[in-house]
């Protein structure tokens, strides 16, 4: 029985959307969330509490199409899609919806009466710290193109109370501090506690017989934990769905045990809490000790099981059986180490609701889709039997169920092939025995893909071509792609409104119009106004690196970004041996003509990584000595921002002229780090090669720098022999590049400080930085002397926006609607 009147719930829900953001309406909204919410006036809060009223004014505007999309979807009975992943690289929330709704003008007055400034309160906000780098990142973007394409979709992940660290910079050195992203609270979440699901770990299996005479399997946990669910909207890009972030939390069933609480232990009544809130306490273990591997194994698991339970929950809500599960669940499997879910979701079918075998694996099998975004073959996520089956006893059981059955069919198709046998097996048993989760998500996958074209290829012929070679039918080719909202539209809104001055507002929704641009491309002054908009997003990024690095640099330099995790296969240190050869040259010869060159980078790199850690030091000392050397003044400058995140690259990417990409080739997956600055203006420097290659064949190779060895070159020399000695010997460059490292000549006379990263190089270079070396300095010196004539660099960097509509996320993701996930509109 509804205990509203329907005539107060309708008003609620269908008000008037010119009421909702009339000036009027926004201002007493704001006075009263500030007041009742927050327990504040304006004329005493502070900037965090003004920021806070301001969210959840947003969020108000944001609940009736919420409350709406999960009725519609629920009433309906549609299929959506569900992503699996233990990290969401999401970026901050506020911007993002006030763009989507198109209220920013709307909010903007309305703060100006309270004397209060929009961008100001939006950088108060703190951004949720769910995960690192791009692979996080791709399903952000493909959840704000669900949602504006009117999509169902819900995705699934993990509540981190402390998030992807904070990374402080202290004489050079990466210093991680713990990040606190939910200090002041998260208004964008609600909690779900009606929504609540059991999670159990540990223990052991008893077999039994039902009442029916059918064998049966319980799992006798160990422990049991309990998720509790928090939902975020995701809203699309002036669309009415509203689709959902359910993110799990770790929690004791009795968080005070009052037994022991009565006979005076009053330590124990506590004593389990905090080792199970820890499942959920941190992001990303570094999995190098047991305990770290263990927490990593219950991360997933827990994520996995929460989520499948939940799915279960609702598809039964609605009257329907488990039979039609797969017709209204299609979940992405985000990376390998989520396929614990295909044992899971066998488990709830044969051991909780008493499905038969084959039943149960035909319905989870038409259920998975798999990404897979690994180049390496060493790298395929497995478990050790042990650690799995103590941790997942029932589990390690169905996995070798699944493997027999399946190891039947392949031998009826290979007979007498072994070795295709072992390839194939879920069983690793070389050495220590393992589960190989990636050959557990391809069995139990209909589709699998990779995150680029060229990827996918890759995974088809050297990672995992044996599935290939047995199941073809299923590997899909995808792309990768970003929202063009949130890398354009909020990063850049200078060049948005250039853009939309020029060609309308349609590319918003419709990347592929950007093509219009090339026919303004001839007008001086449209060149001449994407010209200064570089140069003052260039102005606005100098002022910040003043500000926060203490760095003064010339705005009217080359912009040269590298900014992406710190490892070794993405070659930063390529870069800083270029940035010495440049800072000799220009001391041999100061009297000669330079374009002045800013070369910027930001990344971390994982706590316990000494490579990284290394090569962060490194750019840091190399910086130190370039930046005050008088002799170099503004003609060259080195600088490293800390701790970037989405947020803070929005502001870097506008800024930046070049973007480079130094991976080896056959080393760099997919296009997202690429992207984003290209949709910027930037012009791409990197090798020819998977994405960067997709990104050329777009642009046009006379509008890409491109360098280096490619994939079959880089495999030819290796074959050969590769021996980095001959190129330190040949090129002077080089090795006196090198030699200035190892002497001490940047840290201070202390010849041991880079002694392990240089002794890499010198007795190994895996990723072959010294055979790629001239080639990259001889590349470095065509985009210098193309920076010389504005007029050519700026018709390249129109081009780049303009011809980069194939690579929208919205046009992925309805690839993916088509090809795998079958998902309509609603």
């Amino acid at each position: 029985m509804n205990p509203f009147p329907d005539s107060i719930l309708n008003d609620l829900m269908a008000g008037d959307p010119e009421t909702a953001i009339s000036l009027e309406h926004l201002q007493r909204n704001f006075a009263a969330n500030l007041l009742y919410l927050q327990g504040k006036l304006p004329t005493t809060a502070t900037p965090q509490e003004l920021y806070q009223a301001l969210a959840y004014t947003i969020r108000q505007l944001l609940m009736p199409s919420w409350v709406k999309t999960t009725q519609t979807d629920a009433q309906n009975h549609v299929k959506q899609v569900c992503y699996f992943s233990a990290e969401y690289s999401l970026g901050c929330h506020l911007a993002n919806h006030l763009i989507n709704l198109n209220i920013w003008e709307p909010i903007q007055q309305c703060l100006e009466t309270f004397n209060l400034n929009l961008q100001e309160l939006i950088d108060q906000e703190i951004e949720p710290s769910l995960g690192y780098g791009n692979v996080a990142q791709l399903p952000v973007n493909e959840l704000d193109s669900l949602s504006t394409l009117n999509l169902p979709a819900i995705a699934y992940g993990i509540h981190y109370e402390f998030g992807s660290f904070d990374q402080e910079i202290r004489n050079g050195w990466q210093v991680e501090k713990i990040d606190k992203w939910l200090r002041y609270g998260n208004p964008w979440e609600i909690e779900r506690p009606e929504a609540t699901v059991n999670v159990k770990l540990g223990g052991h299996t008893e077999a039994y017989y039902d009442d029916q005479g059918r064998y049966r399997v319980r799992w006798i946990g160990h422990r049991c934990i309990k998720g509790v669910p928090y939902d975020t909207p995701i809203s699309g890009y002036q669309s009415q769905r509203i689709n959902t972030l359910r993110l799990w939390k770790a929690e004791p069933i009795v968080s005070l045990n009052y037994q022991d609480f009565n006979i005076g232990d009053y330590y124990g009544t506590v004593l389990e809490k905090p080792f199970v809130e820890l499942l959920t306490k941190v992001l990303y273990p570094h999995d190098e000790l047991i305990q770290e591997k263990q927490l990593r194994l219950e991360q997933q698991f827990f994520l996995v099981s929460c989520s499948l339970q939940d799915m279960i929950r609702n598809h039964l809500a609605t009257g329907e059986s488990l039979d039609t599960f797969y017709r209204r669940y299609a979940v992405q499997l985000h990376d390998t180490p989520s396929a614990i879910a295909i044992a899971e979701l066998m488990r709830l079918f044969i051991d909780e609701y008493a499905l038969d075998w084959e039943q149960a694996w035909s319905i989870t099998r038409q259920t998975f889709t798999y990404l897979n975004p690994t180049l390496s073959p060493e790298v395929q996520g497995k478990w050790a039997i042990g650690l799995l089956g103590s941790l997942l006893p029932r589990h390690l059981e169905i996995i070798y169920e699944i493997n027999n059955r399946f190891l039947i069919k392949v031998r009826s198709q290979y007979p007498g092939d072994f070795t295709k046998l072992a390839r194939l097996s879920l069983i690793d048993e070389t050495g220590e025995r393992y589960v190989r989760m990636a050959h557990l998500a391809c069995v139990g996958s209909y589709a699998i893909n990779g995150i680029s074209l060229w990827q996918t290829e890759r995974l088809k012929q050297s990672i995992i071509p044996d599935f290939y070679e047995l199941t073809p039918e299923k590997f899909r080719a995808i792309s990768s792609g970003i929202t063009p909202r949130r890398w354009l539209v909020l990063a850049n809104p200078r060049l948005t409104e250039l853009i939309t001055y020029k060609i309308g507002n349609s590319w918003i929704k419709n990347l592929a119009d950007l093509h219009r641009l090339e026919a303004e491309m001839d007008q001086v002054e449209f060149r001449l106004a994407w010209r200064n908009i570089k140069q003052e997003n260039k102005r606005q990024l100098a002022n910040y690196i003043e500000q926060n690095c203490g760095i003064m640099v010339n705005p009217d330099s080359i912009f040269d970004i590298q900014i992406e995790r710190i490892q070794e296969y993405k070659r930063q240190h390529l870069n800083v041996f270029k940035i010495i050869a440049l800072y000799n040259q220009i001391r041999k010869n100061p009297d000669l003509d330079y374009v002045p060159q800013t070369f910027i980078f930001g990344g971390k790199t994982a706590p316990g990584y000494v490579m990284g850690k290394l090569m962060i030091k490194l750019i840091h000392a190399v910086g130190q000595v370039v930046n005050s050397d008088p002799i170099i003044g503004d003609r060259l400058k080195v600088v490293f921002i800390p701790n970037v995140t989405p947020t803070l690259s929005e502001r870097i990417y506008p800024a930046a002229d070049v973007s480079e990409h130094l991976a080896m080739a056959g080393k760099k997956s997919a296009g997202i780090a690429i992207l984003k600055p290209a949709f910027n203006g930037a012009l791409t420097m990197g090798i020819v090669d998977g994405a960067s290659e997709e990104l050329r064949n777009a642009v046009g190779a006379e509008n890409f720098f491109d360098f280096g060895l490619s994939l079959p070159e880089t495999e030819a020399l290796k074959a050969k022999g590769y021996n980095p000695w001959s190129y330190y010997h040949t090129n002077e460059s080089l090795r006196e590049s090198i030699d200035q490292i190892a002497s001490g000549y940047f840290s201070q006379g202390d010849p041991n400080l880079f002694k392990t990263l240089i002794d890499a190089l010198l007795y190994h270079d895996e990723y072959m930085i010294f055979a790629d070396y001239q080639s990259y300095l001889d590349c470095q010196d065509q985009v210098s002397k193309t920076y010389r004539n504005w007029e050519k660099w700026t018709q390249m960097s129109i081009l780049n926006v303009a011809r980069l509509g194939r690579f929208s996320s919205d046009e992925i993701v309805q690839t993916y609607c088509q090809t795998i996930w079958n998902i309509n509109p609603v």
